[in-house]
């Protein structure tokens, strides 16, 4: 049986390529030669033109937040825009909550 394919990205290239999972193998972008970030299995990539999205992606994957598919389908909810996050990185520093549970957060209380 093959191994699942899941998605690594180049942030500065701002592309995505999908994989056979090696957790110890270390993975370098065909177009730069820098590292792959571990994006995970449901990962959808946004268009390359889209630095908005892509600047977002980069705060999610650097907190740790990867997109796992789940028992629902997907990988649940993540921030689409930069004042979402802003808003989520602002509660986390607030309440001592760690940046990666907050960037998950639906809602703020």
């Amino acid at each position: 049986m093959p191994a699942a394919k899941t998605s690594y990205v180049c942030l500065s290239c701002r592309v995505s390529y999908k994989q056979c999972y090696d957790p110890w193998r270390e993975r370098t972008c065909p177009r730069c030669a820098g590292a792959l970030m571990y994006a995970g299995s449901a990962f959808a990539a946004p268009r390359r033109r889209d630095l908005a999205a892509w600047r977002t992606l980069t705060v999610l994957l650097n907190a740790g937040v990867a997109f796992h598919k789940s028992c629902c389908g997907g990988p649940g909810y993540r921030p689409r825009t930069r004042r979402e996050v802003r808003e989520r990185l602002a509660y986390a520093r607030r309440t001592g909550e760690p940046a990666e549970r907050a960037l998950r957060r639906i809602e703020l209380p």
